[in-house]
């Protein structure tokens, strides 16, 4: 593990640059930084929906952590560039529990629009982070070479999330909000 900070103001990035884990510099728009970003909103997003969810999803919520600190694990990689973290068991894991929460909800005959709830809502808003991370990291890896755990875990995880607002409608007895074609609602 790298130095921990024990000052948080360090003056070093005041000129457009910052610090990657291995020591060098670049500059703070960078396609990898970019990503370093995207990556820390869409885990604080998370953040926010694991704080929103009831007593009655703990086993998800504990899960859900977990997934954090993968998220977490992935902008250690890119923060590292050559770093791997990330392991074909990490993806099997997040495609298990969504195999576990899929399989009693009925199939989609709609598109779903986010809503119903705050919780629903803030869980569709953390997928589309999730996907703005996966398309900066794809854009990276375009430059650099990328675990491709890591995409492959940011693509689940956007999926994980669409299907948790569906397990959550269906658990809590919150409605979903279904998309109406214009001009076909009654």
């Amino acid at each position: 593990m790298g130095n921990r900070l024990s000052k948080i103001y360090t003056r070093t990035g005041d000129l457009g640059e910052t610090g990657l884990g291995d020591g060098s510099r670049i500059p703070k728009d960078s396609p990898r930084v970019d990503a370093m970003g995207h990556i820390d909103e869409f885990n604080a997003a998370l953040g926010v929906v694991i704080s929103e969810l009831p007593d009655s999803q703990s086993e998800l919520a504990k899960f859900l952590v977990f997934c954090q600190h993968r998220i977490f694990d992935v902008g250690g990689e890119i923060s590292i560039p050559g770093a791997e973290m990330l392991k074909d068991i990490h993806v099997q894991s997040i495609e298990a529990m969504l195999d576990n929460l899929n399989d009693p909800i009925p199939p989609l005959k709609n598109f779903i629009l986010p809503g119903g709830s705050r919780l629903l809502a803030d869980l569709h808003v953390a997928r589309a982070i999730c996907r703005r991370a996966e398309r900066a990291l794809v854009s990276l890896s375009k430059q650099d070479n990328i675990n491709p755990c890591s995409l492959q875990i940011l693509n689940r995880l956007s999926d994980l999330l669409f299907v948790c607002a569906r397990h959550i409608a269906q658990t809590e007895g919150i409605e979903e909000v279904l998309w109406e074609q214009e001009g076909t609602k009654s």
